[in-house]
């Protein structure tokens, strides 16, 4: 017993963790909805600052091991997270966990469904914010116009899967940012929370599944890009600017972000909050 009371101080045991989940996305539903679409402009801008750190780490690496190449851009995407969630910023993937206050009788699904809306289209304003200051300051030119090639290699790749193959990426996605979101409310200090975030983001990014929130920022990004760089981008990276024609705002909205939306809402709210849920409070 001595024993079990010191564990518990150092991180909470998962029946807590389930009731400071639920305590959490009680109080994520009861917010007045304009300060949940500023929370989730924060949380869009971070999410889409990790996917230019991500960007960075992957230009000019084709001579790397692949693997090893997308794992360190894996890590270095965890940044995102780990700032969304110190910061106490609203995530769309991560609101989907508020499925566990509506089951526990804590919120109703008015109230569910509108934390949803403001956050996503909080997070696209933060995504497109950042889109913005990327665009003007020039960064799609750095390394000889290298970077801007990664972004529109990366956001054509996103919109070139089967409707159903970007719904399962969705899926595969939010179960492991929700399974790090979960994993961090156990955590005690600043370290542990952070820590335990690593791991479970840097797979979801090293292995190519799908997040609607860094495709807010990543595709819009390969749109501008796509459309509006100079002749002397193409010439830089000797590529003609017809390749990337099908980076448009319909493929975008049709061939991703929908099936992607859907997808982590399923993984985050059904695999993670509810299973969990389930798991820690059934009898």
């Amino acid at each position: 017993m001595a024993s079990d009371d010191k564990i518990s101080t150092v991180a909470l045991t998962p029946v807590e963790a389930t009731d400071y989940a639920e305590s959490v996305a009680t109080y994520k539903a009861h917010k007045r909805p304009i300060l949940s679409f500023v929370s989730g402009i924060n949380a869009g801008a971070c999410i889409a600052l990790a996917f230019v750190f991500y960007t960075t780490t992957q230009t000019g690496s084709a001579g790397a091991p692949w693997g090893l190449t997308k794992l360190v851009g894996g890590l270095v995407f965890s940044l995102g997270v780990i700032m969304v969630v110190l910061l106490g910023s609203e995530l769309f993937t991560s609101s989907t966990l508020t499925a566990v206050a509506r089951v526990g009788g804590k919120i109703t699904t008015g109230q569910m469904i509108r934390n949803w809306i403001a956050v996503y289209f909080g997070n696209f304003a933060g995504g497109l914010i950042i889109v913005l200051f990327i665009w003007f300051g020039g960064q799609t030119m750095a390394a000889g116009g290298q970077w801007g090639l990664t972004i529109l290699s990366t956001a054509q790749h996103k919109i070139h899967h089967t409707w159903f193959e970007a719904f399962n990426l969705g899926i595969l996605c939010n179960i492991m940012v929700c399974l790090a979101v979960w994993l961090s409310y156990s955590g005690k200090t600043v370290v542990d929370k952070a820590f335990i975030m690593i791991m479970p983001i840097g797979l979801f990014v090293a292995s190519g599944f799908e997040h609607c929130v860094a495709n807010m920022f990543m595709i819009p990004m390969g749109i501008i890009t796509a459309h509006y760089s100079t002749p002397e981008f193409w010439q830089q990276i000797g590529v003609d600017a017809a390749k990337y024609a099908d980076l448009n705002l319909a493929n975008f909205i049709i061939k991703n972000l929908i099936p992607v939306t859907l997808g982590n809402i399923v993984g985050g709210a059904v695999c993670i909050g509810l299973f969990q849920r389930y798991l820690t409070k059934a009898h």
